[in-house]
């Protein structure tokens, strides 16, 4: 292939159609100072110095497991067992590509269809497709789902929804319609069912939600129902799917969540697996893909694409959804580590957290000053502090504890959070993690 290089006239031209006078132009957002920087970097270097350069300044990150670590807030670091990885590199799953195919897809149908399955169990729902982008992106097209059936256009989403999926919201849907946004309320009920009229066309709740408290949402559901509006369930922690009761056993119609805590290490942030099922009599509406299981002319059984009513497929204008693939090596990993734990072992790898999580509450909350704002909970709950979240998460980080993510980061503009902390414990923390959190806590807070 030869590299044909742009002349000065070529460069002047495009340059000239996009309205700039320099590439320089291209990088005006990017800070002067940020732009002139000087870095200390040879020109030039063997790759055997490179690589031991660059493993010299590795060698002075702490390991990821070598510290207690409280993060979540809609990403979980738990065990992944090793089979997980080990599966999921064989190249007939590496290497395969979107099985439009069925003839030579057959594995790949089928490992997307037993997900499907899992997925439709452990939410309580009849339908789920083979996957999205990852939680937020779910929801939003949940959001645009609703509109779709109910042929309204108003979202009310819970302030406690995690911010990060209200935006993604925001930005994929502002233009079908209006969306409404709670405040954010730490350990209070919200009393959503006073936003909900006759013009909404669906209620977007977490469970549990972004502090980690525990809601019923079967009075919601009523609720929305009643003026004809659709609930939206949003779950971030597929582990408490095995041991709090589904979103489809509390009425739920359309459920959106985040399955990167099964299966998927937390991996600065992605890829994920989106997780979306909803009401049987809803499936034409669904975005994304579903495989679905047939027989052949032989009548033995096989696999093929049952809806993919995306815009690759059929005109844009008809299509259900512009998101044109699914994650299907996180669903992959997802559908392994489920099939490892089975019924019985999700039912224990959950209680094993909220076990965990009760544990470390306890002690954290027995420090002085300190409140519990999250009552009912599974493995995630908020603090309130005497002092700034802020100040205090960054002294316990120079003590080797990572507290957790402070409420403030995730709601900046809300000054009624700046001293929450919202706290995960997983099966990963063990009992001396826990007994050097409240230590140091208690150093800190005094």
């Amino acid at each position: 292939m030869r590299y044909l290089p742009l002349r000065p006239d070529d460069r002047k031209a495009m340059l000239a159609r996009i309205g700039v006078a320099s590439i320089d132009d291209l990088f005006r957002d990017v800070p002067e100072a940020a732009r002139d920087a000087h870095f200390d970097l040879p020109r030039h270097a063997s790759e055997m110095k490179v690589e031991r350069t660059l493993s010299y300044l590795a060698s002075h990150n702490a390991a990821a497991g070598s510290f207690p670590f409280f993060c979540g807030a809609g990403a979980y670091r738990h065990h992944v067992p090793a089979t997980v990885d080990h599966l999921i590199q064989r190249s007939e799953f590496l290497t395969s590509y979107t099985p439009y195919q069925p003839e030579i897809a057959q594995g790949t149908l089928q490992a997307l269809f037993e997900f499907q399955t899992q997925v439709a169990l452990i939410t309580g729902m009849e339908v789920a497709n083979a996957s999205m982008y990852d939680g937020s992106t779910a929801t939003a097209e949940a959001v645009l789902m609703a509109h779709r059936i109910t042929g309204r256009s108003r979202a009310v989403l819970s302030g406690n929804l995690h911010p990060h999926y209200a935006e993604t919201v925001r930005t994929m849907g502002e233009l079908a319609g209006e969306i409404v946004v709670a405040p954010a309320s730490a350990g209070v009920p919200e009393g959503l069912e006073r936003v909900i009229d006759d013009s909404t066309s669906c209620v977007v709740v977490q469970n549990p939600d972004v502090f980690g408290s525990l809601s019923d949402l079967s009075r919601l559901a009523e609720a929305a129902h009643a003026k004809g509006a659709l609930l939206i369930a949003v779950v971030t922690e597929a582990v408490s799917l095995g041991l709090v009761e589904s979103p489809g056993a509390m009425g739920a119609d359309i459920v959106a969540g985040e399955g990167q805590s099964i299966g998927n290490a937390l991996t600065f942030g992605g890829p994920y697996v989106g997780l979306f099922a909803a009401r049987e009599k809803f499936l034409r509406q669904m975005p994304g893909r579903l495989a679905g299981q047939t027989v052949d002319a032989d009548g033995r059984r096989g696999f093929v694409l049952t809806l993919s009513a995306r815009e690759q497929h059929i005109r844009r204008e008809k299509a259900t959804s512009n998101i044109c693939t699914n994650s299907g090596l996180c669903a992959l990993a997802f559908s392994i580590h489920l099939a490892l734990l089975g019924e019985k072992g999700l039912g224990q790898l959950a209680r094993l957290n909220h076990a965990t999580a009760v544990r470390l509450a306890e002690r954290l909350s027995a420090v002085k000053d300190v409140e519990l704002v999250t009552q009912a909970f599974f493995n995630e709950f908020t603090l309130k502090l005497p002092k700034p979240a802020l100040d205090v998460a960054d002294a316990l980080a120079d003590r080797g504890i990572i507290a957790g993510v402070r409420a403030s980061r995730l709601y900046p503009h809300d000054s009624r959070l700046r001293n929450h902390l919202i706290v995960a414990a997983t099966e990963t923390n063990t009992d001396a993690d826990i007994d050097a959190y409240a230590s140091a806590l208690a150093e800190v807070i005094a």
